[in-house]
């Protein structure tokens, strides 16, 4: 069995990135990959300014620390006070550009005025409450890297800089279809023998948080000449083809066989646990991945392998997901393989376990705030250091 670094590398090794670039506005660009580097044209901020509501003042003139200064001018932010006059004081807001001659500010709360003048109680310093020109972002530099997938905080920098648009690749496609004549989707009548289609809606969901184009082309009666009509129609647009179940060798299991003769197939064991079955290979020009059929370890190897792939697919800079070292609160005899356990934090600070760990029990990963990465016949005892990955740097 392959270990899941050695099943990842493969699979990373054959992601071919999408190179096709749109422009998009940066209000509409929320999860999209950055084609090229942002520069900014402009010092943010433009001009020292303030920090703090008060007064803008010349800190010699406060040296003695009860200074009484007439107020000179008045300066709201937005607004370009004129040079501040020897010996007075310049009331100003938040934000508001520093005017000429002043050299700290003082804070409101420091102060005392009468409308005309402000007695300063504080001895303030060269430079007290001022943001410096340019101390958040330089003209010229790269505020972000070609390869960034932009979040609110990278789109709120972008617009600190004026970019009312911004070069971005293209989504990556993805088909998703679903075997078996068991399935059914929530709100038909379940037949006896039947289940419903949980893993429909995981799938989608993640690949939607992963701002993919999702084409579903649903359930697929368990016949090879159907799965094959799918397959060549999930490839004639796709850049992955994404499936869960009916990849083993039992006799009403297609996608095998239907993959086979459409393109070409991988089988891999993976040695973790939930998930050991794998699927790599292509149809045409699409990838294709199939994922186990059984819910948990669906979510699983789509976190741990469809994942990074897709980041990788879309163009976006490779990232390992953060685990944190946290203690154990439970017992927990270890197995063969590598274990992703479902777990979640505790007001103690410690990691409480899902007592049910089956790969069809989709109530722990509601349940739980991540996986703890368990080495392969690693016990586990109360106090022990284990590697929790939290499903924040997994499902986004």
């Amino acid at each position: 069995m392959l270990t899941r670094q050695e099943a990842l590398d493969f699979l990373l090794a054959a992601c071919r990135p999408v190179t096709d670039i749109e422009t998009v506005p940066t209000l509409q660009a929320n999860g999209r990959v950055l084609a090229v580097d942002c520069v900014s044209d402009l010092d943010v901020p433009a001009q020292d300014n303030t920090q703090m509501d008060g007064y803008a003042v010349r800190a010699a003139d406060c040296a003695g620390g009860a200074a009484t200064l007439p107020i000179s001018q008045r300066i709201p932010a937005g607004h370009v006070g004129e040079p501040l006059l020897p010996g007075t004081a310049a009331r100003i807001f938040t934000g508001a550009f520093i005017p000429p001659g002043a050299d700290a500010v003082v804070m409101q709360e420091q102060c005392e005025a009468d409308g005309a003048t402000v007695t300063i109680r504080h001895t303030p310093r060269e430079g007290e409450w001022i943001r410096r020109a340019g101390e958040d972002i330089r003209k010229d530099s790269v505020i972000l890297p070609a390869g960034t997938r932009l979040r609110a905080q990278e789109l709120g920098l972008a617009a600190a800089v004026g970019l009312a648009n911004v070069p971005v690749l293209r989504r990556v496609r993805v088909a998703v279809f679903f075997t078996g004549d068991e399935l059914t989707m929530p709100g038909e009548q379940l037949e006896p023998g039947g289940i419903y289609n949980s893993n429909r809606f995981v799938l989608r969901g993640l690949l939607e948080n992963l701002g993919c184009e999702v084409s579903d082309f649903g359930i697929v009666p368990d016949s090879l000449d159907a799965t094959r009509n799918v397959l060549r129609a999930a490839a004639q647009d796709a850049d992955l083809i994404i499936t869960s179940g009916g990849v083993s060798v039992g006799e009403e299991d297609h996608v095998k066989p239907a993959v086979e003769a459409e393109g070409q197939l991988a089988m891999w064991q993976i040695a973790i646990k939930p998930g050991k079955p794998l699927a790599f290979g292509a149809v045409g020009s699409a990838s294709f991945i199939g994922l186990p059929g059984n819910p948990v370890s669906s979510f699983v190897t789509f976190l741990l392998f469809v994942r990074p792939f897709l980041l990788k697919l879309q163009g976006a800079t490779p990232r390992d997901a953060l685990a944190y070292p946290l203690r154990a609160d439970f017992d927990w005899k270890g197995d063969r393989r590598n274990e992703f356990l479902r777990a979640r934090l505790n007001a103690n600070g410690g990691l409480d376990l899902f007592p049910n760990q089956g790969s069809g029990v989709l109530t722990s990963t509601v349940w739980g705030d991540g996986l703890i990465d368990n080495p392969a016949g690693q016990a586990i005892r109360p106090g022990d250091t284990v590697r929790f990955i939290p499903f924040t740097e997994l499902l986004y």
